[in-house]
């Protein structure tokens, strides 16, 4: 979350009118994340997220999106629902941009998540994907594997991100470009459930939010992005084995994974790591200075890349 684009009071207020949610009270921004414009909105009828969709959200998608998230919600997951107006519309124009009012989901997100809430975040990820199987909707991974030579090259001169880096990412997309695995089970996944992306109240996951880069891809890719946001220290230099065990002892309490996902993950784990090092690399270069938005510094994600590189990360994934 964060705000890139501002909007008009007076468009505002015109927007919330053509809702059975009251009149305006307040709209503040939200400055966590990267991806889009958040602002907390306040109406005589409550709480509710205005999210203005930005640069790499295509109003295209939209949809799917809405579509995504009220299935899952009739599957019973915790997420939050896109509001209709009064004629069935989820999706608005404002600000020049694709918007959508969608419900406020009570919680707060982690940054120092135990190994409880580990668990509870894996068995809630198992518990989603089973959900997303019978989901018919599809959507091409706009940031799986074989886009992150171009957010590499887009990035501009890495090495003047952190020193030394282009080479590790030449290096890393060459090898997995030769390695990449094929034929692993495939639906929808979250790909980006990072802890601020899950609301918990105490050790009870109460909502999976951001599904702005849901795509089909595959299920144990997503294990290991969550994995790579949930299980490392802050600086991405250790490996919690204690919330590691927890989180893939929760997944495995809804989903077991095949012989042959468990033995890709650390490969799969390499990529994450690469993907969201590349793409906070490339924030970092090209976010404009006036954005109400916190950069995220990319070198824990280049640790978590060396540790996934080494012999024994398969067992970083026991669930056992």
């Amino acid at each position: 979350m964060a705000v890139y684009t501002e909007v008009d009071p007076d468009d505002l207020a015109a927007l919330v009118a053509r809702y059975d949610i009251g009149t305006v009270l307040s709209c503040k921004g939200i400055a966590e994340g990267v991806e889009n414009s958040n602002f907390l909105l306040e109406t005589t009828g409550g709480r509710f997220i205005l999210t203005l969709y930005e640069k790499r959200v295509q109003a295209g998608d939209l949809p799917f999106f809405v579509d995504l998230l009220g299935h899952l919600a009739n599957q019973g997951c915790p997420v939050p629902a896109m509001i209709r107006d009064r004629g069935g519309d989820a999706i608005q124009q404002i600000s020049g941009r694709a918007a959508c009012i969608i419900q406020f989901l009570s919680g707060i997100s982690l940054t120092h998540p135990t190994p409880t809430q580990c668990e509870a975040a894996g068995r809630a990820l198992g518990a989603m994907h089973r959900a997303v199987a019978g989901f018919s909707g599809t959507r091409a991974n706009s940031m799986g594997h074989r886009h992150w030579r171009g957010v590499a090259t887009a990035t501009g001169d890495l090495d003047a991100v952190i020193p030394g880096l282009q080479a590790t990412v030449d290096a890393e997309l060459a090898w997995l470009d030769a390695n990449w695995p094929s034929g692993l089970p495939t639906h929808v996944i979250h790909a980006d459930l990072f802890p601020d992306n899950v609301l918990v109240l105490g050790d009870r996951v109460t909502g999976l939010i951001d599904f702005y880069f849901a795509a089909t891809d595959y299920r144990a890719y997503d294990v290991a992005v969550t994995h790579a946001s949930w299980t490392f220290s802050a600086d991405g230099t250790r490996c919690d084995l204690d919330r590691a065990l927890a989180l893939m002892r929760g997944y495995a309490d809804e989903i077991a994974l095949s012989d042959e996902e468990v033995a890709a993950l650390p490969l799969l784990a390499r990529g994450a790591s690469l993907r969201f090092l590349l793409t906070r690399a490339h924030d970092w270069v090209h976010t404009p200075a006036d954005a109400l938005v916190t950069r995220k510094d990319p070198s824990p994600f280049l640790n978590r890349l060396r540790r996934y590189q080494a012999d024994d990360a398969l067992s970083l994934f026991s669930a056992a």
